[in-house]
């Protein structure tokens, strides 16, 4: 979605409706704010909603404020995703819209410049040299946690610990860069369990396949890319969650075509934590 068409909501997105929208599935589970931001002398609360079952599954979504969609999705779907999620026996753990600032401002970032999304951990590839992204597949020494970073970073970082990794990860994006109707996805795991989905959403964006994304990224045949980038997803990997994947429809998609594409990940991530396999170690 361009940052034009917001759908229903204009040029900029008003967080006050937004969180209204968000506060009316509070009887769907445990709907609750792990923090708060300040920006520009105003408080914004971000929200999680708790929903108990037997596996589950840590959805995220919101870092990038003029990548819109997957708030939007969650926002008007979260009746419908809870249904099937308990249909399957899965929790989930939903962290809507982490970046509310940019995403009221249509900006990438937060307010204050601040970019969230990429300050999870570190990886050390030296004695003393500390990397946030590998480019290629070099050999570490450690990865861990990183403490600074942005403030909406650290505070969904902070309570995502607070939990056992889950049994799948999904972080829903927007690719603001390339043109046209188009999705693809960041994945770690058996890419066998993605085609599947990835063919599904072949009815609602082109696959983007067999090309560059951006300087240090390359979609497969399948629209899929590994990218250790010290994302949510990177971390969950790490922490062994079998099935962790960012998702990207690219913002001239409409919301309706993102909000399908979105959906067939969001119910195939459900099918993959009832599967039960669970962290490895």
């Amino acid at each position: 979605m361009g940052r034009d068409d917001a759908r229903g909501y204009g040029r900029t997105v008003d967080y006050t409706d937004y969180a209204r929208r968000i506060r009316s599935h509070a009887s769907l589970g445990e709907l609750s704010e792990y923090g708060q931001v300040n920006e520009g002398g105003r408080d914004y609360p971000l929200f999680r909603l708790i929903v108990p079952g037997d596996r589950w599954l840590v959805i995220t979504s919101g870092f990038h404020g003029e990548e819109p969609a997957g708030p939007l999705t969650l926002a008007k779907h979260l009746p419908d995703i809870v249904a099937y999620a308990k249909s399957k026996g899965v929790g989930l753990r939903v962290y809507p819209c982490i970046n509310p600032s940019g995403f009221e401002d249509g900006t990438r970032y937060n307010r204050s410049g601040e970019k969230p999304n990429n300050d999870f951990m570190r990886y050390e590839i030296a004695p003393g040299e500390w990397r946030g992204e590998l480019v290629g597949d070099p050999p570490i020494l450690r990865w861990a946690l990183y403490d600074g970073g942005p403030k909406e970073t650290r505070a969904v970082r902070s309570d995502l610990a607070r939990f056992p990794a889950p049994d799948a990860a999904l972080d829903i994006h927007q690719d603001n860069y390339l043109g046209g109707v188009a999705t693809y996805a960041y994945t770690f795991g058996d890419k066998a369990a993605y085609r599947p989905l990835m063919e599904a959403a072949a009815a609602h964006a082109t696959v983007v396949k067999s090309r560059k994304v951006d300087d240090n990224a390359y979609a497969d045949e399948h629209g899929l890319i590994v990218f250790h980038d010290g994302s949510v997803t990177d971390w969950y990997m790490r922490q062994g969650v079998p099935h962790a994947a960012a998702l990207e429809t690219t913002t001239p998609t409409s919301q309706d075509a993102c909000d399908a594409v979105n959906l067939i990940w969001i119910r195939g991530f459900i099918d993959l934590a009832a599967r039960g396999e669970g962290p490895t170690r």
